[in-house]
């Protein structure tokens, strides 16, 4: 019997592992999520264009199609959230994945609980980021850079550039507190949730790709700059 009540999460299971997809499809129906499953990279891309889902559970080691390209063809066209599983070893792919546009990553073997605790938290981030308030229009401008949020537009030097929800989230954070050292935790907490329980580097690959995009010199930052020991500043 299902504990959860309301109407199910539909999620996009993405395993060529019977084993695991057998654990996994029960645990998370008993949990109350509706699954659906594609056992290959092929078959996911087809599977995802032709339903509805609310997250994507996403192995890396696929068939046909790599993990890397379902991630990034999805992201083409839409902002669903998606749970990159690795296997041990696999860590700096979990970081491209991250770049790419995932939301978080759990690494095989997981426990069930844990892995449902971080659906839960990406699917409370994401409904949180879509609920925006009437006549919100904000400008936020510090230096060379402008952010508009209620279009979440970007601007660098009066040039548009894409930066993709978490970028434009963690760069709101750096400006509104321009000059002000801010921890890993707080933007942690304030990015990516109080209840976010994965790899701290998730925010260490974001700030990179942030600073490849606004800085002129990523390498040598002067606007996104790096309090060793305690967290990152922005500065005019």
């Amino acid at each position: 019997m299902s504990t959860h009540d309301g109407p199910k999460h539909r999620v996009l299971l993405v395993e060529d592992e019977e084993s695991f997809i057998d654990a996994l499809t029960i645990g998370l129906d008993r949990d109350g999520f509706d699954v659906t499953v594609a056992r290959d990279g092929q078959e996911a891309v087809e599977k995802f264009s032709a339903g509805a889902f609310d997250v994507v559970l996403l192995d890396l080691m696929l068939p046909k199609v790599s993990g890397l390209d379902v991630c990034r063809t999805i992201r083409q066209s839409s902002d669903v959230p998606i749970i990159v599983v690795s296997a041990k070893g696999e860590e700096v792919d979990a970081v491209v994945m991250l770049e790419m546009g995932a939301d978080d990553y759990v690494t095989k073997p997981y426990r069930l609980r844990e892995l449902i605790a971080r659906i839960r938290a990406v699917l409370r981030r994401h409904d949180h980021a879509r609920e925006t308030p009437d006549g919100a229009m904000a400008v936020t401008e510090v230096g060379p850079v402008r952010l508009e949020a209620d279009t979440r537009r970007c601007y660098v030097q009066g040039r548009e550039i894409k930066v993709r929800k978490k970028e434009f989230a963690l760069l709101e954070m750096l400006m509104s507190n321009a000059g002000r050292v801010l921890t890993r935790e707080q933007l942690i907490d304030r990015v990516w949730g109080s209840d976010y329980v994965g790899d701290t580097k998730t925010l260490d690959v974001h700030i990179k790709r942030l600073r490849t995009l606004i800085e002129e010199k990523p390498k040598d930052p002067k606007h996104i700059t790096t309090v060793r020991g305690v967290g990152y500043r922005f500065d005019a």
